[in-house]
């Protein structure tokens, strides 16, 4: 997701993906383009720089232990093949791109979940990206078989092969960066996902004020160790509607170096469609936020925030 917020993991991560992004009052996050430091910079003929020391008031990463695994989704799932929601997603203060998540028809016995980005020509001048990452989920438990990404962020071309081995905990990864393979398993506790499926498992869990929850998620080449809770019911404006909605806040850290984290806040509609309302997170140029704007799902009215495009005069 070159731009990823892992979530959003995870939706808004789509646009920070390539960046790391560096929230504000954290360890700083140098940018690697996709391969392990030490390897980057073995090719370059310079040692690998130390880890960033963690902050004195930074929280404890949950060990494996206390990592307990996610609870089974809710079925019948409230998403299936042809919903289609839209997304404005602000940076730097500014509208900077439109993403578009996807519910595509079962192919191989795995349902399609694919997130696409494109940053508009005002941000395109300051980080230009354009990618879609698919998740292979499983219709029954939502967990990843495979993950697919394809994107290109200013001139560099990466993509990203994560196929799921959960009997193992690994995830193994393939990436090409401008034609560069690289291959690597990761390693992972309990429950593993992906940057595109997380958002839609989190939809079908049962919910309530206090929830704890932790997992470990597959994002920029790296495995995350996400946790946070339930804050609980909020009133949510937006353009596409009025929502009571569940906030969801927490953080995430790469598992090789525990220093390198992001804030996430997601909020969730509190009713059957269970639709994600909004993502918030910080990448290296200030806070990014995805705001539903459109709605389609077969069998209903189409919804879509009014814009100069859309507006009968």
């Amino acid at each position: 997701m070159n731009a990823r917020l892992l979530a959003a993991l995870l939706a808004v991560s789509t646009l920070s993906q390539a960046a790391h992004a560096q929230v504000p009052g954290k360890a700083p996050v140098p940018v690697v383009p996709g391969i392990p430091l030490d390897a980057e910079q073995a090719a370059k003929g310079a040692p690998a720089p130390p880890p960033p020391p963690p902050p004195a008031n930074q929280t404890p990463l949950p060990s494996d232990a206390q990592c307990a695994p996610l609870p089974p989704v809710k079925l019948p799932l409230a998403f299936g093949p042809g919903e289609t929601l839209e997304y404005d997603v602000d940076a730097m203060g500014a509208k900077a791109a439109r993403m578009i998540m996807r519910t595509l028809p079962l192919k191989d016995g795995a349902l399609p979940i694919e997130i696409d980005v494109a940053t508009n020509t005002f941000f395109s001048k300051v980080r230009r990206v354009k990618g879609a990452g698919t998740s292979y989920v499983s219709p029954r438990t939502l967990k990843p078989q495979r993950y697919f990404e394809d994107a290109t962020e200013n001139e560099v071309h990466r993509v990203a092969d994560v196929r799921f081995r959960p009997k193992d905990h690994v995830a193994h990864l393939m990436s090409n960066i401008d034609g560069t393979t690289y291959e690597q398993d990761l390693g992972h506790v309990n429950d593993a996902l992906d940057v595109s499926g997380t958002i839609y498992y989190l939809r079908q869990m049962p919910l309530k004020a206090g929830q704890a929850m932790c997992f470990d998620a597959y994002g920029i080449r790296r495995m995350w160790r996400v946790w946070g809770k339930v804050v609980g019911r909020e009133h949510v404006s937006l353009p596409v509607g009025e929502f009571e909605a569940w906030h969801i806040a927490g953080e995430a850290a790469r598992l090789d170096l525990p220093a390198m984290r992001r804030e996430i806040h997601v909020w969730i509609s509190d009713d059957p469609r269970r639709l994600p309302l909004a993502a918030l997170g910080s990448i290296d140029l200030g806070t990014v936020r995805a705001t539903l704007t459109g709605i389609t799902r077969p069998g209903e009215k189409q919804t879509e925030a009014e814009t100069r495009a859309n507006l009968k005069w």
